[in-house]
């Protein structure tokens, strides 16, 4: 991926980000607190996955767009895969969170770990780029 497609990708992925947590302060909370259907810590539970899905997504958009900055003055393979590995996480780790968070299955948490992990990795091979272009 070249480096304004990642920056690009990050942007909007930032916005996305953006949108959702507006979602989640505004219409997901007063949903799930009108839901006669679960009970207020439930829907506490689910706001907070939500929240927390919404704050990854952003930290690791914001990883996207580096990696792309990063790639403008020094371009390696490295950081492509970071961007790829932040973006997969994102779509892993925040989508089943999110889906969690409005009612999807709770088994969907078995799979958040491999978005964590892709997240970890991206920021390792962000790193091991950082560390080689400081070596060249």
């Amino acid at each position: 991926m070249k480096p304004n497609s990642l920056i690009a990708a990050g942007a909007l992925l930032a916005g996305l980000s953006v949108a959702a947590g507006a979602f989640g302060a505004h219409g997901l909370t007063s949903q799930l607190r009108n839901d006669t259907q679960i009970t207020r810590d439930e829907a506490d539970r689910r706001l907070e996955i939500f929240d927390k899905a919404a704050r990854y997504h952003m930290y690791h958009a914001i990883g996207v767009v580096l990696a792309g900055l990063v790639a403008l003055r020094h371009p390696t393979g490295w950081l492509t895969v970071a961007g790829g590995l932040f973006i997969v996480g994102i779509l892993v780790f925040s989508g089943c969170l999110y889906a969690m968070a409005l009612g999807g299955p709770r088994r969907l948490g078995a799979v958040v770990p491999i978005g964590g992990v892709s997240f970890i990795l991206g920021w390792v091979c962000l790193a091991v780029a950082a560390w080689r272009a400081t070596n060249d």
